[in-house]
């Protein structure tokens, strides 16, 4: 058996591991309900221990930021603090610490580290085809206003993390700028019948 299991879903009996990555539901030992489990060949590996930094031995040793006791083993990539062995924290092959890579992810300037993202498509998008309906039509020169604010603002952030092509990123701009240029064709219209004496 692995070190970690894998329940029935439905009775929560433990599934023996023969029971994984069968081409066909199989029987569960407790309920007989059918079930099918797949799992990655890392599910079988032992987790991996992690490395203890070394004692400071004697005086003028570089030691760690974290903890002054343990021997510096190198700089972080980004704040050029000292770090231990045990503070090394190693991704995409930079060393960083943990602060760097606590705020690299919060931030989002580590992009593998994201787990949410906003979809500028999708406000855009929404602002130009709000101004359609009826109430919102009066005041959709500020809302086409907005979307090309977003779409000239974010033009270069990233796709969501879900997100294939930036279609509706695009199709929601020109909409936006076809509402806009239109207001501006209907104010300078006013403006010149006005000035004329509304001839």
């Amino acid at each position: 058996m692995s070190t970690a299991s894998v329940q029935c879903p439905k009775c929560k009996t433990t599934l023996p591991d023969s029971a994984f990555n069968l081409p066909d539901f199989l029987p569960c030992p407790g309920c007989g309900s059918g079930v099918a489990v797949t799992v990655y060949p890392a599910f079988f590996r032992p987790p991996e221990s992690g490395r203890t930094g070394e004692l400071v031995m004697s005086e003028g040793e570089a030691s760690c930021f974290y903890h002054p006791q343990k021997k510096a083993t190198l700089p972080c990539e980004v704040c050029g603090r000292f770090v231990c062995a045990l503070c090394d924290c190693v991704h995409d092959g930079k060393h960083l610490c943990p602060t760097c890579l606590e705020t690299g992810r919060t931030k989002g300037k580590i992009k593998s580290l994201e787990n949410t993202r906003t979809r500028y498509d999708n406000m855009i998008f929404g602002l130009a085809v709000l101004a359609f309906v009826p109430p919102i039509i009066y005041i959709s020169f500020f809302t086409s206003a907005a979307a090309l604010f977003l779409m000239i603002r974010h033009r270069k952030s990233p796709l969501g993390l879900t997100q294939r092509s930036r279609v509706k990123f695009y199709v929601g701009g020109i909409i936006a700028l076809l509402q806009f240029l239109g207001w501006l064709a209907l104010g300078t219209w006013l403006i010149a019948r006005i000035s004329n004496g509304w001839k």
